[in-house]
Formats: C-alpha cells, structure tokens, sequence
C-alpha cells in the first residue's frame, strides 16, 4: 500500500481498514499520505465515510483505490468482495477500473511474516462502467468484477490444478 503512493496516477486516493492507522510509523506515513481510514466493524461509520469520499470524489475529482476483499489474502484465491466499492462506484457513476495483483505466497510466509525474494505481476483490465446503473445492480456489478479479476488472478499467479486450470498456490476450486 504504502508503495503505491509513489505510482498511484494523481488526484488518487486509497482507502484502508482502520486498524492500519495504528502501526506505528507505517500508519502515521499512511495518514499523512491521505489514505482514508474506514472503521469495518462499525458499518454506519464506514457507509457515512464512503459516502464522504463519493462527495469528494465529484467535487475534486479524484480517483479511489479501493481493496475490494478487504484484507490481506495468503490463501491463493480471492476472498469474497465487500459491498462497499460498488456502492461507491454506482453512486459516483465512474468507471471501475480492476487493477489484479498475482499471488505473493511463493516468496512470503505467513507463519514467519518474512518474505524473499520475488516477482508481483500486476495487470490492469478495461473499466467497467457504471453509468446509468443503480443499488439493484450491485450484486451483479460485484459478481462482473470478481469474476474477471479471479480468471486474471489465477492465470497471471500461474499455479497448474489437477484439472489443468491455472490457479494460485494453495487455491481450492470454487463451489
């Protein structure tokens, strides 16, 4: 994240879980870097939030970074979406463009929290637009998302299954 802010295109902000705020000096730089804090398990306090950045959004004309899983995944495989970025989206009425990391689990271990070396591949797809739909549309706004950022996630991390697809290291078929 705090790697991001070097590369991110301008007059784009990130939002991250609250809990980050309080990692020493990591979340200071975070603040401080304009990173917007949403609070998860209170969901008033993060729609109100959300609804604060979609205001800003309009009038400054930014862009949002959003982590649609809502927290690290070292599992190979996506994590459901959270709602919260679709809302944000439909609201604004702005493209989602879905930016897809590859798995890091080759070169990081959970157990230890250390990491070797290693290559991330990133892949940008084509936005998805959002003009003209509505709340109803969230369910299948989501499901259009995860699906395309799944299919890429799982080939750009280039693990083979047993039935020959591509998956992420450790990653379970869907049900």
């Amino acid at each position: 994240m705090m790697g991001l802010m070097e590369v991110l295109p301008e007059r784009c902000v990130q939002i991250a879980k609250r809990e980050l705020i309080f990692l020493g000096p990591v979340g200071l730089i975070m603040y401080l870097g304009g990173i917007f804090f949403i609070n998860r398990q209170h969901s008033r306090t993060a729609m109100t939030v959300m609804a604060d950045v979609g205001k800003r959004m309009v009038r400054e004309n930014l862009k949002v970074w959003i982590y649609p899983e809502g927290t690290r995944n070292d599992n190979g495989d996506l994590l459901p979406f959270k709602k919260g970025a679709f809302y944000l989206a439909i609201q604004t009425q702005v493209p989602i463009i879905p930016v897809i990391y590859s798995s890091f689990s080759s070169f990081y271990n959970p157990k230890t929290k250390l990491f070797s070396s290693g290559t991330i591949k990133v892949e940008v797809l084509d936005a998805i637009p959002t003009s003209g739909l509505t709340v109803a549309d969230v369910p299948k706004l989501m499901d259009t998302c995860y699906q395309a950022m799944r299919t890429t996630f799982l080939r750009i991390s280039k693990t083979p299954q047993e039935n020959g697809e591509t998956a992420g290291p450790g990653c379970q078929p869907a049900q």
